[in-house]
């Protein structure tokens, strides 16, 4: 019986291991020693796989029409598939092909980084994850003032589809206080922000509809939107923290008519972009004028960490009308994710389908935790939280940014005014290659093309702000000592991870 689920073309192949700036037996920009063409050609596929680009189980072309697409000949196809095989990468059977594996004891890779379990913590350092830990005591307070709030809903049914009445009013207060005329009706609490994206595509994009997405975007939600089945059509950001290519944006809503559009406008995840307040407007006027409607993400929307900058209005100011704007907002960033608290903005009758959809997903919210973050929002609790928050991400940014200077000269970066992501070209070599490398020397990072499409980015990491002091000089070290490795062509001898002192 065939062991493999899915395929992947041979010219599919090729594209992605251009992308990683070869992969077939010459020196490359994703740089290192040359190396045997076979041998190339296999480093390349292996971490395809290991990056999720390329799915276990998937066949891989036959080695003939794999040696057409890459202009290499049969014999190096061959011995790479060979190399494959022999560390349990590739598995083959005589008349099914071959089909991606991993070898015994190595985890299924992802398109994202799962956070490191507790026991992990002092022998990696994880920068996979841009969140950080909770700001107490307002954590520990505002679940005290939500179990006094309790008893009351403990004496119903607990499901509450659209969020508790109470938690509605006082997302919809804020947004009102924002400048943004909001009522309870326009709210929807969902678990997390990834739910409200969800439950929005569930809506709005079936399979095979066209969904524009920034160049580079947010990995978990661009792998969200594969596993629903759309077509994404990626719209490069601009230059230097400079927010959105609105000649780019307008051509892609003119020509692909994308039924919807996902973007981050405030301190975007990854780059740190903050796209201005003209930006916002025009875009929104071409995503009406081209029926498309606008998922504006706003998770990172409190964190700007200079206060010389002048925030723009939400995008949601530019559609009063409600028609092209849905917004989706979130604690995890601004207070904690531990909470998954999320909420989605729209028109009345958006939210009314959305909350009917959602007996078929997951009924409602957590009771508890509502009434967490209603304490926070309905005291002074929020807003002393978000304090400590900046407070801690200027002062991780600044360590990181440090760090990097002087342990990686080479590699380049904009400091962003807000967020908690640094967007970082490697120098010219592979950021993929970089954080397997890294991996083994105990510290964690995303490379570039978990946040493109289609192999983009493989020259670059994500750094978020998440760590300081003498962890991010650590972690900074062992970067350039994993650069150093993939530079140099030695990534297969690298020690186990260290322990470090937080």
């Amino acid at each position: 019986m065939t062991q493999w689920t899915s395929s992947v073309g041979a010219q599919k192949l090729a594209r992605l291991l251009g992308s990683q700036g070869g992969g077939h037996g010459v020196v490359t920009p994703f740089g290192g020693r040359r190396s045997p063409a076979y041998r190339s050609l296999a480093d390349g596929i292996r971490l395809l796989v290991l990056e999720g680009r390329v799915p276990v189980a998937a066949r891989l072309p036959a080695e003939r029409e794999l040696a057409a697409a890459l202009a290499v000949s049969r014999t190096t196809v061959a011995a790479a598939y060979e190399a494959l095989r022999g560390e349990g990468f590739l598995e083959s059977r005589r008349g099914s092909g071959s089909w991606t594996s991993v070898p015994a004891g190595n985890p299924l890779p992802t398109r994202g980084l799962d956070p490191l379990p507790p026991e992990a913590v002092g022998s990696v350092i994880d920068l996979g994850c841009a969140a950080l830990p909770a700001p107490e005591p307002w954590l520990t307070r505002a679940f005290q003032g939500a179990l006094e709030e309790l008893p009351p809903y403990a004496h119903t049914h607990g499901d509450y589809p659209a969020g508790l009445p109470s938690l509605r009013q006082a997302l919809a207060d804020r947004y009102t206080a924002r400048g943004i005329p909001t009522m309870p009706e326009q709210i929807m609490v969902t678990t997390g922000a990834m739910g409200g994206v969800a439950a929005i595509c569930r809506l709005m994009a079936g399979r095979g509809e066209r969904v524009a997405v920034e160049s580079p975007s947010y990995a978990n939600v661009l792998q969200l939107m594969r596993e629903a089945g759309t077509r994404l059509v990626p719209v490069a950001m601009g230059d230097r923290l400079t927010g959105w290519d609105l000649p780019a944006w307008r051509q892609v809503l003119r020509d692909a008519a994308p039924r919807m559009a996902y973007v981050i406008a405030d301190f975007h995840n990854p780059t740190g972009a903050l796209a201005s307040e003209e930006q916002r407007r025009d875009l929104v006027e071409a995503a009406r004028a081209a029926g498309t409607v606008l998922i504006a993400d706003e998770t990172m929307t409190d964190l700007l960490l200079d206060d010389e900058v002048d925030m723009p209005r939400p995008v949601c100011a530019f559609d009063p009308a409600g028609s092209a704007v849905v917004t989706v907002g979130s604690a995890s960033k601004s207070f904690w994710a531990g909470l998954r608290i999320g909420w989605v903005r729209a028109a009345p009758d958006i939210i009314r389908t959305l909350v009917a959809a959602r007996a078929y997903a997951d009924l409602g919210t957590p009771v508890v935790e509502q009434l967490a973050v209603t304490w926070l929002l309905t005291t002074d609790g929020w807003d002393a939280a978000v304090d400590i928050r900046r407070a801690t991400s200027r002062e991780n940014r600044a360590a990181v940014v440090d760090a990097v200077r002087r342990h990686l000269p080479d590699w380049e970066f904009t400091v962003p005014h807000g967020g908690l992501t640094l967007w970082v070209r490697t120098g010219g070599l592979s950021g993929s290659r970089i954080a397997e490398a890294g991996e083994r020397l105990g510290v964690r990072v995303p490379s570039g093309p978990r946040f493109g499409v289609d192999g983009a980015f493989e020259g670059y990491v994500r750094l978020p702000f998440t760590v300081s002091g003498a962890v991010a000089e650590q972690a900074a070290s062992r970067l350039a000592e994993a650069a150093h490795l993939v530079a140099s062509g030695a990534t297969a001898a690298v020690e186990a991870p260290r322990t470090y002192v937080a």
